[in-house]
């Protein structure tokens, strides 16, 4: 198992492999850092199987990373933030750390760890917004890695999201489609919900996508999009959102 530490204090992240090297052999630690900016960078050209992530590094708070890499690697929080924080985290089932790390905690951290990687995926804008007291921003851009080039996409050039062959892709109003490392689970949550509806189990469309509707067989209703979709699904609202579109349309 592969490491990533990024903490902007050498001591404390010096400890941290070692207690990871005692307590958990399999684990290689990769890389230590301890600011976003090195972070970013590391990211943007590896990955790791878990990252052990500070919150405050040296040029800021470390969910900035986020801002401008994809990251779907589990993360484990290490933090001197107080209970507030901590229950923020916990709503969002990431293990955390308390400084000064405890031995017990880091095995404990790691077998969770272990038991929800299949499952993890992490909402940083809704974390950011617990500790902050405020209310979640919803996505406004994705940035989308094409080789060693990173695109910017601002939200309101999306058309719809969709699923082909297990992988979830962005459709641009302009026709290209680019794949993004999000479930349509997590898409749900950070979405602007007055733009944005899942109408099925493949598709998630944005408002202004919609050229025409159709009734369908059931109190189904077919959807023509613009652009139109490039490959075999149909974008049918499925029985059980039928009715929720509809009120969505009327919103």
């Amino acid at each position: 198992m592969n490491a990533l530490i990024i903490e902007d204090e050498p001591l404390a992240a010096e400890r941290l492999e070692q207690m990871l090297a005692d307590v958990a052999p399999n684990i290689c630690v990769l890389a230590k850092l301890g600011s976003v900016k090195d972070s970013v960078r590391w990211l943007m050209q590896n990955q790791a199987d878990v990252i052990f992530l500070d919150i405050q590094l040296s040029d800021g708070l470390s969910f900035s990373i986020f801002d401008q890499v994809v990251v779907s690697t589990p993360i484990i929080f290490t933090t001197a933030y107080d209970q507030y924080a901590i229950n923020a985290f916990k709503l969002n089932s990431i293990s955390y750390l308390l400084k000064p790390i405890r031995r017990d905690e880091l095995i404990e951290s790691v077998k969770k760890y272990n038991q929800l990687k299949s499952a993890f995926s992490v909402d940083f804008d809704m974390l950011l917004a617990s500790i902050s007291g405020r209310e979640p921003a919803f996505k406004r851009r994705f940035l989308i890695q094409i080789g060693d080039k990173i695109k910017k996409i601002e939200i309101d050039e999306i058309a719809y999201f969709y699923v082909m062959d297990k992988a979830v892709y962005i459709k641009l109003f302009h026709g290209s489609s680019y794949p993004i490392e999000y479930s349509l689970e997590r898409l749900e949550g950070i979405l602007d919900p007055k733009s944005f509806f899942r109408i099925n189990r493949k598709y998630i469309v944005n408002l202004s996508s919609i050229v025409e509707m159709v009734a369908y067989s059931r109190g189904r209703v077919k959807l023509e999009l613009n652009p139109a979709p490039d490959e075999e699904f149909d974008a049918i609202v499925s029985i059980d959102r039928s009715a929720e579109f509809k009120n969505w349309l009327n919103s």
